[in-house]
């Protein structure tokens, strides 16, 4: 049996943390888990986002042992509803309505505040033995048998594996000389928590506006995080405007359905665009998350794609492990990459054909979406397919997402 060496996670948020505490309870005390990031050292988050957690990322945190922290906080979603109009229509026919459970008593999905999270798996990671280090990973160079990794501040670390979880602009994909291809969308998404007189009563909202979707996800007490898509220049735009015409803006697409409404927080714009690696490993090297793909938020997969890349090299290193592999070998990044490259593609195909759909002014393509929402609507089987493909509970799903420990 090889001598196993540590392993180093490159980037503290959600993937890169979720992955070192599945990786420390499946392999036990006895290989090191470093995860290396200078926002280790921000504590606590200050991240004013939220996130949409799906039922299978759920499980996850659940196993974990994170779950517990983070659920007074979450707000369960129990239904959603589908619109599609023009901006200056005066009502919003409804073409599409999911249930929000996937089980008795198990929502699809529930929205999280982000600083909560990450607060919760840092702790987490900490509590287990992980070695937390607010220092970037400046080099490495992958042999045979090991890979030298340098850390910012001068430590050196002989591991058997490095993973890149250090985002949309890795440096270490890049290092790595793992190409990416893919597109930019011209588009941003505005990213705002709005306030409002009457409850949401657990509904998300999805409407599509000629610009793109406009999604209201509710948050626990009298709140909703938005996600507002718009093309590049008139996201600028809107965000650049005083708080009394920003409203005026919000509310002509947010409606006063909910009552009087106001702006939280700064809404802030987020470039969109797609693109995957083409390697989702190199020699020694694994990425994960946003390092390894990028897709438009339309379906709000982006976090939970990159949570099943954690369940599933979690899964292949700790099953590599008990053969008694070498943990950074190129067969066991194989089975990672088979696992989750397919499914990532698949996903981006889906994502940038919605956009494409719901994202114009095209009477005719308006008019082909809401016959086939429509037709979804009246169909429960395919509507519970649905679900369970959103819930992130179809395929071959690894251990993690079903509730299960490694």
């Amino acid at each position: 049996m090889p001598a196993q060496r540590s392993i180093v996670i490159c980037g503290g948020a959600f993937a890169g943390l979720a992955l070192a505490v599945a990786l420390r309870q499946g392999l036990g005390p006895d290989i090191p888990v470093i995860v290396a990031d200078p926002a280790l050292s921000q504590r606590p988050s200050r991240d004013p986002r939220a996130t949409a957690i799906v039922a299978a990322c759920r499980r996850l945190f659940e196993t974990l042992g994170v779950w517990g922290q983070v659920a007074p906080t979450a707000q369960p979603i129990t239904d959603m509803v589908v619109t599609d109009s023009k901006l200056e229509d005066a009502t919003r026919p409804v073409f599409l309505t999911f249930a929000g459970n996937v089980a008795p008593g198990e929502p699809f999905a529930h929205m999280v505040e982000n600083r909560y999270l990450i607060d919760a798996l840092a702790a987490r990671a900490g509590a287990e033995g992980v070695e937390l280090r607010a220092t970037a990973v400046s080099s490495f160079a992958s042999r045979p048998d090991g890979v030298a990794v340098t850390l910012a501040d001068g430590t050196e670390i002989d591991a058997s594996l490095l993973v890149a979880a250090d985002g949309a602009r890795s440096k270490l994909r890049e290092r790595a000389g793992i190409a990416t291809h893919g597109w930019d969308y011209d588009q941003s998404g505005i990213v705002v928590t709005v306030g409002h007189e009457r409850e949401h009563h657990g509904r998300a909202e999805e409407h599509f506006l000629p610009a793109g979707p406009f999604a209201i996800l509710p948050l626990t007490g009298n709140r909703s995080s938005l996600v507002w898509t718009e093309t590049r220049k008139d996201a600028a735009r809107i965000t650049a405007l005083n708080e009394e015409e920003f409203h005026a803006e919000l509310e002509q697409r947010f409606g006063l359905h909910l009552g009087e409404i106001k702006a939280l927080d700064k809404p802030r714009a987020f470039p969109l665009g797609y693109f995957v690696a083409r390697s989702f490993i190199a020699e020694r090297l694994a990425l994960i998350g946003d390092a390894a793909h990028v897709i438009h938020p339309i379906a709000g997969q982006g976090l939970n794609m990159g949570l099943k890349d954690v369940a599933a090299l979690a899964e292949v290193v700790v099953d590599a492990a008990r053969l008694g592999m070498d943990l950074g070998q190129a067969d066991v990044l194989e089975r990672y990459q088979r696992w989750r490259r397919f499914d990532t593609m698949a996903m981006g195909v889906a994502t940038n054909s919605l956009n494409f759909l719901f994202s114009n002014e095209s009477t005719l393509l308006r008019t082909v979406r809401d016959i086939g929402l429509g037709l979804v609507d009246r169909a429960p089987p395919l509507k519970s397919m649905f679900i369970r493909q959103a819930a992130g509970l179809s395929g071959e799903v690894p251990r993690l997402l079903k509730g299960e420990a490694l």
